[in-house]
């Protein structure tokens, strides 16, 4: 549908649920996802409407975020739903989320210490999701799977192979990354899933209100390992994160998950090389998909630093599991010719 449809579309709902004349229903900006956000004004307050066609998503949203309103988490309150119009009606919590927040700064990294205070709050959060979050969740809600399984795991993969690798032309032994694939899957589904796994956990998707974090977009949640989502967080593309600063952070989060759940602190930083993978992984497929495929240029300028932080990531994993047809192809990617475009690009 067109902005100028949804707009009819939200302003009549916003009419019938509230009983505004004539709201004044403004665009918010597009993202990579083919959710349509716009800003109500009606007088002196403002609410977000939100238009998406996907069913399975709303529910997961509004059922989502009506649980995580029980466990005190900071969400957006919902005023109102009207599924048969896809659309929901949900708090304004600004424009500014963790993304824009950083690059007001004139410097991001280093980072200073109003950066790693909102870190540290961001990741003392993630926990209480992880640990609250799942306590009476209905997973009959979670789309498309109830647990980061192993079909989610291979599609991830899959989606990195065929968006980023092939479009890049990136050489690979098919036979020998399948394998390497599953031996990854086998690797990272031995932690066992308990906990509420975010899916999407990344500074596009934290608000800033006051000095306070806020959450959205979790609507693809599910059961999983805890070590996915600070890994998305702490292996961000778009952030330029030195090393010493990602550390001090991971530990921080270790610190307070470990002495929250019992998990061994080592046990836990085995396994976070292999969720660090496996995401950067899905995230460069996504970039490749909005940037290379759809000729997105704000997804294609995460192109080179994601794929620096893989090779980063690599000479870790290194140590916990052998991939080694996996190993040999990203350390590749720098050499073929798109990339070197791209990083060319990058300088100019």
């Amino acid at each position: 549908m067109e902005d100028i449809d949804i707009i009819r579309v939200i302003s009549n709902g916003y009419k019938e649920l509230f009983g505004c004349t004539e709201p004044d229903v403004v665009p918010l900006p597009r993202s990579g996802s083919d959710r349509r956000y716009y800003r109500i004004h009606d007088g002196n307050k403002t609410i977000i409407g939100a238009f998406n066609a996907n069913p399975e998503e709303n529910e997961a949203f509004i059922g989502f975020t009506e649980h995580f309103r029980t466990k005190s988490l900071p969400v957006p309150e919902i005023f109102g739903y009207l599924p048969e119009k896809s659309i929901y009606y949900l708090q304004d919590l600004g424009d500014d989320n963790l993304y824009t927040w950083l690059h007001k700064k004139p410097v991001i990294a280093p980072f200073d210490e109003d950066t790693n205070v909102l870190y540290k709050k961001i990741l003392d959060k993630l926990i209480l999701f992880q640990t609250r979050g799942i306590d009476g969740l209905n997973l009959d809600l979670c789309y498309p799977h109830k647990s980061f399984d192993r079909q989610s795991m291979m599609w991830d993969m899959n989606y990195f192979k065929y968006m980023l690798l092939k479009l890049l032309a990136a050489p690979f032994n098919e036979r020998r990354l399948e394998h390497d694939f599953n031996t990854l899957a086998d690797y990272l589904l031995e932690t066992g899933q308990d906990y509420f796994l975010y899916r999407d956990f990344q500074t596009a998707n934290v608000m800033v209100v006051g000095e306070e974090p806020w959450f959205i977009d979790y609507q693809g949640g599910r059961k999983g390992a805890p070590q996915y989502d600070v890994a998305s967080m702490l292996y961000d593309a778009k952030i330029p994160m030195e090393e010493p600063d990602r550390e001090y952070l991971l530990n921080h989060y270790i610190g307070n998950f470990c002495s929250e759940t019992k998990v061994d602190r080592q046990k836990f930083r085995g396994y976070y090389t292999g969720f660090s993978m496996i995401r950067v992984m899905q995230a460069l497929g996504a970039f490749g998909f909005r940037g290379l495929y759809e000729q997105k240029p704000t997804f294609t300028d995460s192109i080179v630093p994601g794929v620096r932080l893989l090779n980063q990531i690599i000479d870790q994993a290194e140590n916990h599991i052998s991939l080694p047809e996996l190993f040999t192809t990203v350390r590749s990617i720098p050499d073929t010719q798109i990339f070197a475009r791209l990083s060319e690009s990058k300088h100019l």
